[in-house]
């Protein structure tokens, strides 16, 4: 197998790498380095949540999408993947979809609505 310049390292040089892409808003770079880091620790989330920010950033909206729901999954009170995650479907047009994701992330954060 080659290596390449976004996989090379060990995990943690690799994510420093994938948050330099990121913070330089090359995201395209960024979602290519944490792609493989993913593939190595998928139980972690800080590697797939930024994953997910990367392709929110680059518009691509599904592949967001399919992070975000696999770590609402596991961690359903993961109050900046809720976030998100609403945003996203709201991105695509799918506001309803969007909603309780939104509601549920506002609660997470203490955002309640006097009504």
């Amino acid at each position: 197998m080659e290596t390449t310049y976004y996989d090379h390292g060990e995990p943690a040089e690799r994510w420093e790498r994938a948050r330099m892409f990121f913070d330089a808003k090359d995201y395209y770079a960024a979602a290519q380095v944490l792609e493989g880091l993913v593939d190595e620790v998928p139980e972690q989330t800080a590697p797939r949540l930024l994953l997910a920010r990367a392709y929110y950033h680059s518009a691509r909206l599904g592949r967001a999408e399919a992070e975000l729901i696999t770590i609402v999954e596991r961690e359903p009170v993961e109050h900046y993947a809720r976030l998100l995650l609403g945003r996203t479907l709201q991105r695509q047009g799918r506001d309803d979809e969007a909603g309780p994701h939104l509601r549920i992330a506002a609660a997470l954060a203490g955002d309640f609505v006097d009504g």
